[in-house]
């Protein structure tokens, strides 16, 4: 057992000391080789300071894209950018580790939750990306489009965490996201979709209400 613990955290120090650009790629093109690297070191304050950076990266980089397009600056888009961005990152962060939790329990994986957490924080970076790609849209079509991608994106990368982290049966949380993507579908074929529209871009989503 001990063996066991020590090659794991041996891989553990392995992983931290590869480039964050070779993090990038493992995460696209090897997500088994990169996630089953994830154990549990007693570091939890990592995951969460990895969130609200992410976070704040996310929510200066909206507020410089917003004024490069003519909003004007306010003291309320400010504390949204370096804020409220970094705390809604802390809070997703804990939202999606109880899900992937919910998800291992239903899967027969391991109930875990530090694992659960590193797992949701290792891929944060799509935080920001997702902030700025959807801020990046300009119409209805886009915010579709845009909004469509990035949550199957999100989907793929909770099931490598739902596999190769918490070790769930491959099979049972495909299943599990599969349900999900259905009632994701369901939501973007009804009127509510403009609801989750208008979290993500609300210039966009009012072109949807013309």
């Amino acid at each position: 057992m001990k063996l066991k613990k020590s090659a794991k955290t041996v891989r553990a120090v392995k992983a931290k000391k590869r480039g964050w650009l070779s993090k990038l790629t493992d995460i696209f093109f090897k997500p088994k080789y990169f996630f089953t690297r994830i154990v549990a070191d007693g570091k939890m304050e990592d995951a969460i300071l990895k969130a609200f950076l992410w976070g704040l990266v996310g929510g200066i980089v909206v507020l410089i894209l917003n004024l490069i397009r003519g909003d004007m600056f306010t003291i309320f888009s400010l504390f949204r950018a370096l804020v409220v961005y970094p705390v809604l990152a802390v809070i997703l962060l804990f939202v999606c580790g109880g899900l992937m939790m919910l998800v291992s329990e239903v899967t027969g994986g391991d109930r875990d939750w530090e694992i659960a957490i590193k797992g949701i924080a290792s891929v944060f970076f799509i935080y920001p990306l997702a902030l700025i790609s959807n801020s990046l849209a300009f119409d209805c079509t886009s915010m579709w489009l845009i909004s469509a991608i990035v949550d199957l994106y999100m989907l793929f990368l909770l099931y490598n965490i739902g596999v190769y982290c918490l070790h769930g049966k491959k099979v049972s949380v495909l299943f599990v996201l599969m349900v999900c993507a259905i009632f994701l579908t369901c939501l973007y074929m009804s009127d509510y979709r403009n609801v989750w529209f208008m979290v993500k871009n609300i210039p966009a989503t009012m072109t949807c209400l013309i």
